[in-house]
């Protein structure tokens, strides 16, 4: 009788651990979409005729959506497109998409971050720097499952973020650079709904392989000189009455 307890005791055990192995590793696909109109609204150099014209040129096809994909388990993350080729909705155009990938290692505190922007391609690696969340007491659901809200500030852009995460998937991962909230944010909304990427699908399955890195080229160069490098570039655009996000990522 004691031998059966004890085997059944393992046995759950094992499930448990199963099941929480489970929910700590996958691949969630995201769209990422960008409301342009919103976007130059905020273009203090443009006239309220220019921009209500944008608003009547752009109209109902007003988000430019892309998908993007996170790999994700408890120790690391990877974030990048879902294809290296884009492709208009329609089918008719296609492109290939900047170099831009994120690499989160969560046990060793690292960051590689290759972007292409500005006419060059960036190659990060530097020590993780988390955003100073605030935790809120909204509730929603995303790809199925119910999310908390959190918000925090970007000042490196100037940029309001909400993001929304799923306790039942406790990794500290995310889309874009955002991340450390005590569950995988599926959701992200940018200086509020200028971009928003929220998941369309959540895939719990073994992922070792895809979050292997592949071989990347660029210069060299770390996140604080990185983040001047582009708070110059606004203020330059801005000064100039150009669009700072025309040539990098919002």
């Amino acid at each position: 009788m004691k031998n059966r307890l004890n085997f059944l005791i393992v046995g759950l055990l094992w499930i448990a651990n199963s099941v929480y192995a489970q929910s700590t590793e996958g691949m969630v696909t995201y769209e990422h979409k960008s409301y342009w109109t919103k976007i130059n609204a905020r273009l203090t150099f443009l006239s309220k005729e220019e921009k209500d014209r944008m608003k009547l040129t752009w109209g109902n096809e007003d988000g430019y959506g892309v998908k993007m994909k996170l790999y994700f388990d408890e120790k690391q993350s990877l974030y990048t497109y879902f294809s290296d080729q884009g492709q208009s909705e329609d089918g008719q155009w296609s492109w290939r998409q900047d170099d831009y990938l994120i690499h989160r290692n969560f046990d060793a505190n690292k960051l590689i971050e290759h972007h292409e922007m500005l006419g060059k391609t960036y190659l990060m690696e530097d020590s993780l720097v988390t955003y100073n969340w605030r935790v809120q007491n909204q509730i929603k659901d995303v790809a199925g499952y119910i999310c908390m809200k959190a918000e925090t500030f970007d000042p490196v852009k100037n940029q309001k973020i909400t993001a929304w995460f799923a306790q039942d998937i406790p990794v500290a991962a995310g889309p874009e650079r955002y991340f450390g909230l005590p569950g995988l944010i599926l959701e992200l909304d940018i200086n509020d709904g200028d971009v928003v990427v929220s998941a369309q699908k959540v895939e719990l399955k073994n992922v070792q392989k895809e979050l292997a890195l592949p071989k990347m080229k660029g210069k060299k160069i770390k996140v604080a000189d990185y983040n001047q490098m582009i708070q110059k570039h606004i203020a330059e655009s801005m000064k100039a009455q150009r669009n700072p996000f025309w040539s990098m990522r919002y």
